[in-house]
C-alpha cells in the first residue's frame, strides 16, 4: 500500500484508521538520519543508508527536511513475511514508482487536500516546521504535474472524506486488486 501525498494531507490518520478496521496493516518504519520527527521511522545514520545503498538494499532513497530517508528491501520484506500488509508513506512520485520493484500487488493512493487545509492542520498538531511543510506541499503538486500520466489507484480529496471513508475506499481497492491508471492531476490539484 502506497499513501502518496503532501504534508498534512493525512497518512497518518488513514493508515491508523487503516489499522484500527484490520490489523494487517502497519506502517512500513522508513530509515532516517537527521533532525526532525522520530515517530513512525527506524532511526539510523547516514552511513548506515549509504551502506544499504551501495549494497543495493534500498528501493528508494531521499532528503528533505534536512534529513535522510530511505526505504530498504529487508524493512519491507519483514512485515510481508509477518503477514502484514505494509503501508508506505510517499512524497515523491519516483518513490512511489521505485518500491514497485518489490514484488507485491501495490495498491497506490494519491491523497489530496488544499493548500489552506495543510497549513491548518500542520499548525493544529504544532508541527515546528509549518513553512517547511508548505514548501513542500508546492513542491509536491509540482510533482505530481510533472508526473501527470503516472497511474494511480485510487485518488482521494482528505478535506472532502473523512479517514473512515478513505480507509474503507483504500480497503476495497485491495479486495477487489484494482490497478492503477491515469487520472486528471491538473482537475485534481488546480
Amino acid at each position: 500500500m502506497i499513501l502518496y501525498g503532501p504534508p498534512g494531507v493525512g497518512k497518518d490518520t488513514i493508515t491508523s484508521e487503516l489499522s484500527r478496521l484490520r490489523p494487517e496493516f502497519a506502517l512500513f518504519e522508513r530509515l532516517k538520519a537527521g533532525p526532525g520527527r522520530t515517530t513512525g521511522y527506524r532511526l539510523t545514520t547516514a552511513d548506515h543508508i549509504e551502506a544499504l545503498s551501495r549494497a543495493g538494499g534500498l528501493l528508494y532513497r531521499n532528503a528533505r527536511y534536512e534529513a535522510e530517508y530511505a526505504i530498504d528491501w529487508q524493512g519491507i520484506a519483514a512485515l510481508v513475511d509477518a503477514n502484514r500488509i505494509p503501508v508506505l508513506h510517499m512524497g515523491q512520485v519516483l518513490g512511489a514508482s521505485a518500491v514497485a520493484a518489490f514484488p507485491l500487488h501495490w495498491i497506490r493512493v494519491l491523497l489530496w487536500c488544499p493548500l489552506d487545509v495543510t497549513e491548518s492542520r500542520s499548525i493544529g498538531r504544532g508541527d515546528r516546521d509549518a513553512e517547511a511543510r508548505v514548501k513542500v506541499w508546492h513542491e509536491t503538486r509540482e510533482d505530481l504535474l510533472a508526473h501527470e500520466t503516472e497511474p494511480w489507484t485510487l485518488a482521494l480529496r482528505t478535506d472532502q472524506l473523512s479517514p473512515t471513508e478513505s480507509a474503507n475506499a483504500i480497503i476495497g481497492a485491495l479486495a477487489a486488486t484494482a490497478s492503477a491508471e491515469s487520472r486528471n492531476i491538473r482537475e485534481l490539484v488546480g
